[in-house]
């Protein structure tokens, strides 16, 4: 056993044969292979539940789950810009502040970015924010987003726990969340605590990736959200708009986008901008 709590070598072994199982199309022994992952290691670093949950053979997870969001995010750290923007196209953060533009929100006093990941949101809207602050789980990403210069205060932590226990109390006029909703399912609990700490009319900007057909395969689709293919969760444009307006937001702008390349492949998705109600 090694001093993470599990037994490493058992789980890559057990990870790799499900996975082989998995492209296989020999499904069964690919459950059985991902439910071994879980035995060995229940804070699931290697995303098992997920991958159960995409082969109809497990529910939807909460959440992808803190140890699998971490390692997937650290591991991917120092390539993250080169793979995401440059060869699959990914274009959110600029769409978030031009989407902000056209509906006349140029600038802000006090800004919150969810997941800020190597910091591509507080680039796109670098000059446009007094105080940029900026949290997400990967401590690799955040160190890439500090060297960019475009965030006053980082800190390293999951959005939602985040939100609940910031000292701080100053609401904030705008918060961010790009790309971060495909690794929740049930996103009420997230649009309550983002409406908790922003200002009066203050704003939430976001991305989702769309519920189709083609992605929402695994289970939890008839709650309005499911875990595609892909390992993502997929959200249907209904479940979103009932969840936002539950939280006290009203919707300025629903717009259908391309969130990146999947597979060669656009992924659709929708950009949102709601505004907190007085």
């Amino acid at each position: 056993m090694t001093t993470t709590g599990f037994d490493e070598e058992a789980l890559d072994a057990s990870y790799r044969k499900a996975l082989a199982a998995e492209k296989a199309g020999r499904t069964d022994a690919a459950a059985k292979g991902y439910r071994a992952c879980l035995e060995i290691d229940p804070d699931d670093h290697v995303g098992a539940r997920l991958r159960l949950a995409a082969l109809g053979a497990g529910e939807a997870p909460a959440s992808a789950g803190e140890a699998y969001v971490t390692t997937l995010f650290d591991q991917q750290a120092d390539t993250f810009e080169d793979i995401l923007v440059r060869q699959l196209g990914y274009g959110v953060p600029g769409l978030i502040a031009d989407a902000l533009s056209r509906l006349g929100f140029e600038h802000f006093d006090r800004a919150l970015d969810l997941g800020c990941g190597t910091g591509l949101v507080g680039a796109a809207l670098d000059g446009r924010v007094d105080e940029m602050l900026g949290v997400d789980l990967s401590e690799n990403m955040v160190e890439i987003a500090f060297d960019g210069g475009a965030y006053d205060h980082l800190y390293i932590g999951e959005a939602l726990a985040f939100l609940e226990e910031f000292e701080e109390s100053e609401p904030f006029d705008l918060i961010a969340a790009a790309d971060v909703l495909p690794y929740l399912g049930d996103l009420s609990p997230l649009f309550a605590r983002v409406a908790a700490r922003l200002s009066s009319r203050g704003l939430f900007v976001a991305s989702t990736e769309a519920l189709v057909d083609a992605a929402s395969d695994g289970a939890g689709a008839e709650s309005g959200f499911a875990v595609g293919r892909d390992h993502r969760f997929h959200h249907g444009e209904a479940y979103v708009r009932a969840a936002l307006e539950a939280a006290g937001f009203t919707i300025l702008a629903f717009e259908p986008i391309t969130v990146r390349m999947q597979e060669g492949q656009p992924a659709p998705g929708h950009l949102l901008v709601a505004r907190r109600l007085g």
